[in-house]
């Protein structure tokens, strides 16, 4: 009786053990199950994340004067002077020369805290071209003038690369530079080209200085000297010999992208 009641103990536990033994494997396999699915969720969050992220504006105010907002929602004015839009707050003016037409900054009322202004004083110092870093974006004096009505000495274009690494251009009133083939080496994203063929270089030269820099998009600008209210000719313009070419109107605002 002893012997048949230690049997049955011995089945019970056997029994029990084997039990505690499957569940810990299914507990085990659930976790592998619920894991394997995490890396999808996170995925996905990835990219809805990525295709909500805000993106960089840029807006052609007519003849030399843009308007940048950076991916932080900073505002940029280069060369302010033509058309509108001076109302959001700056954080940067950037100025290429003393001519009038570019430098118009009491347009700009609104300043936010901080606002920084850099002109081709503070760009050109000594003879070397000054890079400034910003929380926003990194600007990049380079050669501008080279022509009658702009030295070399006293004129910048700027290499403005933002955050979300947007890389523009910006030639100022210039001829074509020594500098300008070395600027192929950027990789720049949007170029615009001074060709009014009057006070700077005409469309043919601006052509030639586009495939030397060869940026994704070339855009003409300071199309014709200013004459009243007309600072942009679109017809002009569209004569601009690149296969690159991007025109944008005056008061249009475009997305930038890489």
């Amino acid at each position: 009786m002893k012997s048949f009641k230690a049997i049955l103990t011995s089945i019970c536990l056997l029994l029990t053990f084997t039990s505690c033994v499957g569940g810990t494997a299914n507990t085990s396999d659930s976790t592998k199950q619920q894991d394997a699915s995490a890396p999808a969720e996170q995925n996905e969050s990835e990219e809805v994340s990525s295709e909500d992220s805000p993106k960089a504006k840029l807006l052609y105010m007519g003849h030399a004067s843009l308007r940048i907002t950076t991916p932080e929602n900073k505002v940029i004015y280069i060369d302010p002077y033509a058309g509108k839009g001076y109302e959001p707050a700056a954080d940067l003016i950037l100025v290429t020369h003393d001519h009038f037409d570019h430098t118009a900054t009491d347009k700009i009322a609104n300043r936010a805290k901080g606002c920084r202004t850099i002109t081709w004083k503070e760009a050109l110092v000594k003879g070397k071209y000054q890079t400034f870093e910003l929380d926003f974006a990194k600007v990049e004096a380079v050669e501008a003038g080279y022509n009658r009505n702009h030295s070399v000495r006293n004129c910048v274009g700027y290499l403005i690369t933002l955050s979300d690494g947007v890389k523009i251009y910006v030639s100022g009133d210039t001829s074509k530079t020594k500098q300008m083939s070395k600027l192929s080496e950027q990789q720049i994203d949007y170029a615009f080209y001074c060709c009014d063929g009057v006070y700077n270089m005409d469309l043919k030269e601006a052509a030639e200085c586009a495939r030397l820099v060869g940026a994704k998009h070339d855009i003409p600008y300071h199309v014709i000297a200013a004459k009243g209210n007309v600072f942009f000719d679109r017809k002009r313009a569209e004569k601009f010999d690149s296969p690159n070419l991007l025109v944008i109107d005056q008061g249009e605002e475009i997305a930038l992208a890489k």
